[in-house]
């Protein structure tokens, strides 16, 4: 049996509680060493003193007790574990906690909390309890006179010294190794995912030019799902469908398809179809490639910008009933002179057109579109939404009205009762005082055709809620005059 080369003093700690005090003390002591010694002891000396220490204090734990530790860096590249890590433990901070780091900056509305090295943060996970601790390692010094600056350096004399490399200390029980390795580092993982995607700033992009490059810009449309003037039911029934489509990637998986859903909105205009785009973009946090195939002239190019586009991302082609190039492309009279209809897109270019000087390239299918949507080239990404409006459903060729391809069909009608109300709390500080003309402008709502567009203009004309509501039923009275003449 080997014997135990530990000093009496550490077997005899009876609990993975008072090993942590007794960590905890050490880390205090250690900080107070590297200060008071910092003038007294060469860097060199002092560096190899404390990492030799820190080594041989991290040596000593319980038998049964396991240590994963996680750099900041693994082999000089970043370790995205540890940085899961550090968005995920601040979720974990309970206001019993003595010790934490707090700030502000910018884009941030809200202050922000980290652990700090003198805490201990607990977890619990399937009734398994975890430690972390934060583990700061000293830094290096550099000359500034170095050929090869170190960056994120801060000046200290004629010396600089380099960011520290930090790393996290993750303990548990022996007996529950499978599980942390196997769930709850995942966990962490897809915790730290789910946070960096609440906190990305969505984008929308659109083409370029015909080679499948797309330009980018923030996309900071407000509308939301809280504030669309949608009936409540259909309004539920989209949030199920996309929530079902979300958690459904290993039956898509198992079945044989890519992992893609497809809307159709369809309506008058001025119903909400591109406000119902942009809630569901906010919602999913994916961002939105605005797909003009009136400026797609051939397969080749169509799909060169599918491929150009990413995972986790909506896909739209608005008024679909519009391109006739899609739909009357086989009709050699619908073929355009290419390099005249560049020109159109983008005056003033001088150059090539790319992709136009064959005529086999000169080609844009219904096939060809039909391929990107359910057929081989349906793959080249996952968790893809392809949105497609229209004002008139029934000018839409029926082969991208099934299934596979245009999934879920969303009717957006004329303004509801039940939808007036969303639109009135959101436009107006609606008071009990005016419940009487609310009534009427229900009333009024279901014997006329009015969009929500049209509604909401008439509820900004006036920030006095029972002068705009006045004009509303004024307005609403005079249609439905018209419609009895």
């Amino acid at each position: 049996m080997a014997t135990n080369r530990f000093h009496p003093f550490f077997t005899n700690v009876g609990s993975v509680s008072s090993w942590f005090e007794i960590y905890a003390a050490f880390s205090t002591f250690m900080m107070i060493f590297r200060t008071a010694t910092n003038d007294l002891i060469p860097l060199k000396l002092r560096n190899f003193i404390i990492s030799k220490l820190q080594d041989f204090f991290s040596d000593y734990r319980p038998g049964n007790e396991v240590s994963l530790h996680i750099d900041q860096t693994w082999d000089g590249k970043t370790n995205n574990l540890f940085y899961a890590a550090k968005e995920y433990l601040p979720t974990k901070i309970s206001n019993n906690y003595k010790s934490l780091k707090v700030g502000m900056i910018s884009n941030h509305n809200n202050l922000l909390l980290a652990i700090d090295e003198k805490q201990q943060v607990l977890d619990e996970f399937e009734g398994i309890q975890v430690k972390w601790m934060l583990i700061q390692k000293p830094g290096k010094e550099v000359s500034q006179s170095s050929n090869n600056p170190v960056k994120g350096v801060y000046d200290q004399g004629n010396k600089q010294k380099k960011s520290e490399d930090n790393g996290f200390v993750l303990r548990f029980d022996e007996k529950h190794r499978n599980k942390i390795m196997e769930k709850y580092i995942p966990h962490v993982l897809s915790t730290y995912e789910a946070i960096r995607a609440g906190n990305r700033t969505l984008k929308i992009h659109s083409m370029r030019d015909g080679n499948g490059f797309w330009k980018s810009s923030d996309f900071n449309h407000p509308a939301s799902f809280d504030s669309l003037a949608l009936h409540p039911d259909l309004k539920k029934s989209v949030i199920d469908d996309i929530d079902r489509f979300l958690r459904r990637k290993k039956l898509y998986q198992k079945v044989g398809k890519p992992w893609k859903r497809g809307y159709l909105l369809y309506g008058p205009p001025g119903t909400g179809k591109s406000s119902l785009i942009a809630a569901i973009a906010k919602y999913l946090k994916f961002d939105v490639y605005d797909l003009d195939l009136g400026l797609v002239y051939s397969n080749l190019q169509l799909m060169t910008l599918m491929r150009g586009t990413s995972n986790r991302s909506i896909i739209v082609v608005e008024d679909i009933d519009c391109n006739k190039e899609v739909l009357n492309r086989s009709d050699p009279g619908a073929q355009v002179n290419m390099a005249q209809a560049y020109q159109g897109a983008y005056p003033g270019y001088q150059g090539a057109y790319p992709g136009f000087e064959q005529a086999d390239r000169k080609t844009f299918t219904m096939s060809g579109l039909l391929n990107c949507m359910d057929g081989l080239w349906s793959s080249f990404g996952d968790e893809r939404i392809f949105i497609f409006t229209t004002n008139h459903k029934d000018k839409v060729d029926s082969a991208l009205l099934r299934p596979g391809r245009m999934d879920m069909h969303i009717h957006l009608s004329f303004l509801e009762t039940k939808a007036f109300k969303i639109l009135a709390s959101n436009y107006l500080d609606i008071e009990e005082q005016h419940h009487s003309l609310i009534e009427q402008v229900e009333e009024l709502l279901e014997k006329v055709d009015v969009t929500p567009a049209v509604v909401a203009e008439h509820l900004l004309r006036n920030e006095d809620a029972k002068v705009a509501l006045d004009g509303l039923i004024e307005f609403l009275y005079e249609i439905l005059k018209e419609n009895q003449e």
